[in-house]
């Protein structure tokens, strides 16, 4: 039987979030969470290789405590068993504590994994930063934006697009994908899959202590990120009133602006003086 692990996240409901100045971070406890969609897409990968081959599927997340909801949810459509990283010391934690901290906790409880899924991507961030940094911490292989892939023994066949060109890719188990958004896509949780997964379903809840981790190494104090600043975007407009006859204003226009009209039309406009 395949031992999988799928890493998801809790994100945002909202696109915009107040930030905490202090640390650069978003007040997640502001919003609603739900699970980050291209995560949605890996663990659909990791349901259909249970249907198929028959697997054991650990979803693991780190995050506050409200984050188990996302667990329950990978449960209920058809996980085997979810763990929660949550601990005062793991918060606002970069790519790479938040990436150490996940391979200690699977080399704790699912040291014997064939293959890890994350998704390609977090709608939070998008850095796409944390499975490529997951695999090295673990010292396996791993492919990212993976748009299919078939399990042959100990050998995983993988087809991915990119910069337009068709990848075939394989490489040996055990090792680590990042599952793409183009397939695999998410099935509904049944009600008899809610039912077990919030009434029956235990949620493995790890802090540094079980993991062995020192305060230094994960949260913002094991994080080499350091935001600088923080602002939110404005858009500002701009009126340039020119006056004169018609043949005044094209010059006057052309003068100003003839770098800006001659890239967007492709062409120089000293051509047609």
């Amino acid at each position: 039987m395949l031992k999988l692990v799928t890493c998801i996240k809790q994100v945002p409901m909202v696109s915009e979030l107040p930030w905490d100045a202090k640390t650069g971070t978003l007040k997640r406890e502001l919003a609603e969470g739900m699970m980050n969609p291209a995560c949605k897409h890996a663990l659909e990968a990791a349901l259909l290789l249970k249907n198929r081959h028959g697997a054991h599927i650990t979803a693991i997340s780190m995050g506050p405590p409200m984050a188990e909801e996302v667990l329950r949810e990978a449960v209920a459509m058809g996980a085997d068993r979810g763990i929660l990283l949550s601990d005062y010391p793991m918060a606002g934690a970069d790519t790479l504590s938040t990436s150490y901290t996940l391979a200690r906790a699977i080399e704790k409880e699912c040291p014997d994994f064939d293959l890890i899924l994350s998704g390609c991507y977090t709608n939070d961030s998008e850095t796409a930063q944390v499975g490529p940094q997951l695999l090295e911490e673990l010292n396996i292989p791993g492919a990212t934006f993976v748009d299919q892939f078939e399990i042959k023994g100990n050998t995983i066949r993988m087809n991915r697009t990119v910069d337009e060109y068709l990848e075939i890719l394989e490489m040996d188990l055990p090792g680590l994908i990042t599952v793409s958004t183009h397939q695999y896509n998410p099935r509904y949780a049944s009600l008899s899959g809610v039912e077990d997964a919030f009434n029956r379903a235990d949620i493995t809840r790890l802090g540094i202590d079980d993991l062995g981790i020192e305060p230094e190494m994960t949260g913002i104090k094991g994080s080499a990120t350091r935001i600088l600043d923080v602002y939110s975007p404005t858009t500002e407009k701009k009126n340039d009133v020119i006056t004169g006859s018609p043949k005044q204003i094209v010059e006057e226009l052309f003068a100003k602006y003839d770098d800006k009209i001659g890239s967007a039309i492709g062409k120089d406009l000293k051509d047609y003086e």
